[in-house]
């Protein structure tokens, strides 16, 4: 095995998040203004990306300069989590695995003894080590209206996970170079394998809402989101001598289904200037499914099934000219496809406004369904912070998220008025 083999796991990784950013969304897509408040937008989303929260937000009062039209073209984010540093291993296993060979080429067995000591110690640290990686696009146009508000939208989000994992037959093999006994060849006896699981699912579609008057001038609105869905799964499993990224467009390794669905929302707008709002959405309300390739069983690949059930969260916010303060709760929790944690998300976001030309924003969420018996990555207590500005018309956003296992940010441009 040379430099480029295990290098190339590290690049392939990357390139499938390049090549399918377009097309997916295992999570709910968020707006760049959603990402920095937590994810929250239930009860406070603005039009243009109501679609991907509430449609029935597209109909609410927002303000005077924003209820006619909006635009998000386009908004975009991403976040990794890599605490164990899975890169930096793959590098340290490949500097390793050259000195064995080289050793071995020299027939240098002190040398290679050492080598082998060494690598099954990175090796055995390398198993279950994970690295995940998150990537969204989002396009949406909003046409509020006191009759009928219709937007149509385009978004999705990538989930990309790879781990190493250890086998316990290269063992033996090192064992022997210990011992004295240098085999002819070395790198290509190795069963310590990368596995990568990707899950996509992208939509396009429109929405509609409407505002109904009740109880002596407080409003109600309902939206629906008609759309089709596509969904995809990746599965590749490789030895680390024989990981190739021309593998990463092989039609054996990937399955897809795609569908029609729609998405429900409803907000109810209260108090003395209306300034309290509580919101109901349910994505995706036809339950879908698709199963994964697995077309390497002797190298511990399962099928994986891709669940994309019906999700409802509930949210309250209070608004006013020069702030929006927000709560939002997923009731259903959502199965992890790959190596990850399962997440149902408690979250807090607030919004201060500056006369519409600049928003600064916080939020925090904590994920109800964390444990520690996950396949992978947890996802406990996320932070998460953003800008907005407003210069001639243009609108910029942009966020970024922390916690003990991820780093994100977003960006997004568009217009309202």
């Amino acid at each position: 095995m040379n430099r480029n083999r295990l290098n190339t796991l590290t690049v392939a990784i990357g390139l499938s998040i390049t090549s399918a950013s377009t097309l997916a969304n295992p999570q709910a897509f968020m707006s760049s203004r959603s990402f920095a408040m937590g994810g929250t937008g239930v009860a406070s989303a603005h039009p243009s990306d109501a679609a991907a929260t509430n449609p029935a937000m597209m109909a609410s009062a927002h303000h005077a300069w924003s209820d006619d039209f909006g635009l998000m073209l386009p908004s975009v984010n991403a976040r990794v989590a890599d605490d164990a540093e899975v890169s930096d291993q793959v590098d340290s296993i490949q500097d390793t695995v050259d000195q064995i060979d080289q050793a071995i080429a020299n027939n240098d067995a002190s040398g290679a003894q050492s080598g082998a000591g060494k690598l099954r110690d990175q090796l055995q640290a390398f198993d279950r080590d994970t690295v995940r990686a998150n990537a969204s696009l989002g396009l949406a146009m909003a046409f509020p209206s006191s009759s009928v508000s219709v937007g149509v939208f385009a978004n999705g989000n990538l989930i990309v996970t790879a781990r190493g994992e250890y086998d316990q037959d290269d063992d033996a093999v090192l064992a022997a170079i210990e011992a004295g006994t240098l085999p002819p060849t070395f790198a290509d006896s190795l069963e310590s394998r990368g596995k990568v699981l990707a899950s996509a699912v992208s939509e396009v579609g429109i929405s509609f809402a409407r505002s109904f008057d009740v109880n002596g001038g407080n409003t109600f609105q309902l939206g629906l989101s008609p759309k089709y869905v596509n969904l995809r799964t990746f599965q590749y499993t490789e030895t680390v001598s024989g990981f190739e990224d021309d593998n990463f467009d092989s039609d054996e390794y990937q399955t897809e289904k795609s569908g029609f669905n729609i998405d429900l929302g409803a907000a109810y707008a209260f108090g003395s200037d209306q300034q309290w709002n509580a919101g109901l959405a349910i994505k995706n309300l036809i339950p879908m499914e698709l199963d994964s390739a697995a077309s390497r069983p002797f190298l511990g690949e399962q099928v994986r099934t891709l669940e994309l059930n019906p999700m409802a969260t509930a949210a309250i916010a209070h608004r006013g000219d020069y702030h929006v303060i927000t709560a939002e709760l997923d009731l259903t929790e959502k199965e992890a496809f790959g190596y990850e944690d399962n997440t149902q998300w408690l979250a807090l976001g607030a919004e201060l406004d500056a006369w519409r030309y600049a928003q600064l924003r916080f939020g925090v969420r904590q994920n109800l369904a964390s444990n520690d018996d996950n396949e992978g990555i947890e996802e406990k207590t996320q932070f998460t912070a953003g800008l907005g500005l407003n210069l001639l018309g243009v609108r910029v956003d942009i966020g970024a998220l922390f916690s003990d296992a991820d780093q994100g940010a977003a960006l997004e441009l568009g217009t309202a008025f």
